[in-house]
Order: C-alpha cells, then sequence, then structure tokens
C-alpha cells in the first residue's frame, strides 16, 4: 500500500475537472496543502477558490507557487486532457517529481478500503451519485468521489467516514485498471473513446478486464443483455434485480424493485427517463447487496434529487421549459430524447447540441445525425475540441447536412440567446459535454426574466 504521510502538498495540472476537483476537495479536508492550475475558470473553480484553494490560469512554471516546488513534499496530480507539453507538467517532469495520474491516486485511496465502483459509458455518474446518496442515507462511513455535482450536497464530493469508498469507474484512458473493488456494476458497454481505443472489441475487452479486477469474494453486477458473466439488473424483464410495475404520476416513476430475496414496493424516483430508472435499480442493487435496509433505501431514493447537467431543469414554466443535459454520444441524445417526449408528449421541442471532440464526431457522425433528427429544431454549436487538434473536414456544417430537419442551422455561442428567445419551442434541450454547461448559467439568468 502507497501512503500519502510523507506528502503535505498536492499540485492538480487541470484541477477544474470534475474527477479531478473531487480529488482536491478530499485532499484539502484531509489537511494537505492543494493547489491547481486549469485553462479557464468556472464554478469549480470558483467552488474551489472559496475553499483557499490557490489556482493558476496561466500554463506557466512561474505561476506555480513556490511551497509547491519542494521536491521530497509534492505530489503532482494530472489529468490525460492535459498535454504533456504544457510547461507546469514539463517543468515538474524536468525537475524529477512524483507526477501521477488521476486514476492512480484513486487506486492508492480505494486500496485499503471496501470498493464500489460503478462503471459504463453511460449512466455511471448518475449511479454512483445515487449510490454514494443511498450508503450516506442509511448512516454508512462512505466517502464517494463523483464525476458530477449531487444536488443534494451540491458537490462532487460526498464524505461521512473513511471504511467504504465509491467510484466512478472511468474507461477513458482505461483509468478504471487501477480499482480492485468489493462490488461493482457495469451500466453499458456501448462504442466510445474510440480515439483511445481504437474500435468498440477494444474498448469492450477493457470491460471485461475491469470485471476481472473485482475481488475474488467480491460481487459484479451487469445490465442485463451485456456480453459479461454478473448478477443482471434491468427493467420489466427477468433480471436478478428489476424495476416492475412502473407506472409515471406527475413526473415521477413509481415502481417496485425485485431482488432475490422478495419485492420492494413503491419505490419513487423522482428523475425523469427511463435510463435513469436503469440507474436506480443498479444502485439500489449494490446497496442492497451490500446490507442497507430497504425502508431506509426507498426514502433516500424518494429524496434522491439527481445530478447536476443531467436531465437539470433550468427553467420549468407552463409555456417554457429550459433542460440542461451533459449528453455527449448518440445513445445519451437518444436517452434525453426519449425522456423529453415521455415527460412532455405533444410539445415542439428545439435541441442545442455542441459536439464534443473531433474524432468522436468523426467516429460516430451518421449516428449523431440520427439521434439530433428526432427533435423538431436543431441548433449547432462549433466542434468543442476539448483536448484534440481539429480533423479535416470534421466539422458541425458536416454534421448539419446530415440531418433532415427543415430548421436547422449552425450558430455560433454569441447568437444563442437570440435564436433561443426566437423559437416558438415549449420545451428547450441544451447538450454537450464541452463549455456549453458555462453558456446555459448565463442564458438561464436571461431567459427566466
Amino acid at each position: 500500500m502507497k501512503t500519502l504521510d510523507h506528502i503535505s502538498h498536492i499540485y492538480f495540472i487541470g484541477i477544474g475537472g470534475i474527477g479531478m476537483s473531487a480529488l482536491a476537495r478530499y485532499f484539502h479536508a484531509a489537511g494537505k496543502k492543494v493547489a491547481g492550475y486549469d485553462k479557464t475558470p468556472s464554478q469549480i473553480t470558483k467552488s474551489l477558490e472559496e475553499l483557499g484553494i490557490v489556482i493558476s490560469y496561466q500554463d506557466t512554471s512561474e505561476a506555480i507557487p513556490a511551497e509547491f516546488k519542494v521536491l521530497d513534499k509534492t505530489l503532482v496530480v494530472y489529468t490525460p486532457a492535459v498535454p504533456k507539453t504544457h510547461k507546469a507538467y514539463q517543468f515538474y517532469l524536468t525537475e524529477g517529481f512524483q507526477i501521477k495520474k488521476r486514476a492512480e491516486v484513486l487506486g492508492w485511496l480505494t486500496q485499503e478500503k471496501f470498493c464500489l465502483a460503478v462503471a459504463g459509458t453511460h449512466g455511471k455518474t448518475t449511479t454512483s451519485a445515487m449510490l454514494g446518496h443511498l450508503m450516506a442515507f442509511c448512516e454508512l462511513p462512505v466517502t464517494a468521489f463523483l464525476g458530477g455535482i449531487a444536488e443534494n450536497y451540491q458537490s462532487n464530493l460526498i464524505q461521512q467516514g473513511e471504511e467504504i469508498v465509491v467510484v466512478e469507474a472511468d474507461e477513458f484512458d482505461r483509468s478504471f485498471m487501477q480499482l480492485y473493488p468489493n462490488i461493482a456494476a457495469i451500466t453499458s458497454m456501448d462504442a466510445d473513446h474510440l480515439d483511445i481505443y481504437g474500435d468498440a472489441e477494444a474498448l469492450q475487452k477493457s470491460f471485461r478486464d475491469f470485471a476481472a479486477q473485482v475481488k475474488e469474494d467480491g460481487v459484479l453486477f451487469v445490465k442485463n443483455g451485456l456480453p459479461l458473466d454478473g448478477i443482471t439488473v434491468g427493467i420489466e424483464d427477468d433480471s436478478a434485480y428489476a424495476a416492475l410495475n412502473i407506472k409515471i404520476e406527475n413526473g415521477a416513476y413509481h415502481f417496485d424493485l425485485k431482488h432475490p430475496d422478495g419485492l420492494i414496493e413503491d419505490l419513487v424516483l423522482n428523475l425523469p427517463g427511463r435510463h435513469n430508472l436503469s440507474n436506480a435499480t443498479t444502485a439500489l442493487a449494490m446497496a442492497l447487496h451490500y446490507g442497507c435496509p430497504a425502508d431506509k433505501l426507498a426514502k433516500a431514493l424518494f429524496a434522491f434529487k439527481g445530478v447536476n447537467r443531467r436531465f437539470t431543469y433550468r427553467i420549468k414554466k407552463a409555456n417554457e421549459v429550459l433542460i440542461d443535459d451533459y449528453a455527449h454520444h448518440p445513445a445519451e441524445i437518444n436517452a434525453v430524447h426519449s425522456a423529453v417526449r415521455e415527460m412532455y408528449p405533444n410539445k415542439r421541442v428545439l435541441a442545442v447540441f455542441q459536439p464534443h471532440l473531433f474524432s468522436r464526431t468523426r467516429d460516430f457522425m451518421e449516428e449523431f445525425a440520427a439521434s439530433l433528427a428526432q427533435f423538431d429544431e436543431l441548433l449547432l454549436l462549433d466542434i468543442y475540441p476539448a483536448r484534440e487538434e481539429p480533423i479535416e473536414d470534421v466539422t458541425s456544417e458536416k454534421l448539419l447536412e446530415l440531418i433532415p430537419l427543415t430548421r436547422k442551422e449552425v450558430i455560433s455561442k454569441a447568437q444563442l440567446e437570440e435564436k433561443l428567445q426566437a423559437s416558438k419551442a415549449t420545451v428547450k434541450v441544451m447538450m454537450g459535454a464541452g463549455d456549453i454547461g458555462e453558456e446555459i448559467l448565463k442564458l438561464t439568468k436571461t431567459l427566466a426574466v
């Protein structure tokens, strides 16, 4: 077991990332000195600065505080989204500092604790947030590192003790191979991150490899239908854990949970979309297996408010609805569309989408076109590059050509407010994993007036 006892200072390169910021919060709460770099200010960096964490937005080694340049006392944590040419990264590398990926550090923290891990190309953030919430509600000594801001806690870190750790197991860059969970779940294995994996089979192999890392006496839950051995979870099917007798009342799901030892009746989930029902069934299965009592789980689920940017209502009036979602893959866009139509049948729906990564847009161009064509109107923003350079002939204009809608156009972020106000659609859905989330916060203030 590697310890961090001799480390007093931790510097995060990419501290504003959702996974990085949770670690930064954790170490700050543990009494370590924490600082970091990020490209641009955001709601996350602002919340970290409010804790007293110093953040630089200049990519220079001079911007690193002097106390974080002491070799034997400083650990450097970076995200793979940061290029290796980054000047702070190069400084620490040249000077011989201990530099670790976020996933490795998360692996260290889970080594000697009871670990529950949720993996999957979609659903892992909401499922792990639900699971952390269920465990905390059951008054268990849990720390949960989340890939989103849980609305109940207004944080991506739940801290109620150190014995149990709940983590989102990320397949990007094979990060989840640092984890050896006691209880794990795999929610989905759709092709994604082909810039890392090359093809869908390589991605599926990594999920099989992750499944093999569940401890010998541990348990793996899998969504029914996935090509994996494990305890099945599903909706209205023959899974070991299944949501049955589903009804929608006042925008909430009412359902029963069948499990190997019986039935829990009339559970209530206040999140829209059958994908969230699937997420809830998985989280309940993991918590039940751990030993959480059924009556407490029912109360905890009812109280769960969701994850920020996962079908988050920014405006909810009779004649105007604005929904914010992190969806950045065709399967996620399909899930959002399905939830919108379920909640707002016969209403006109405008979608605003910011594609994320040139490689993902290229790899799923036709699938994106098919998923976006389901809406009544479409506004496309330019592709958010994140860690990538442009790819020739991969543009939002090219994607737009493939979408068989009459009301569609590519716009700039500066045009967003004007175009949204001009639309007659009752329901407006804004989707993407880039900086569209920051744009929505600005728009909400002006549109809600």
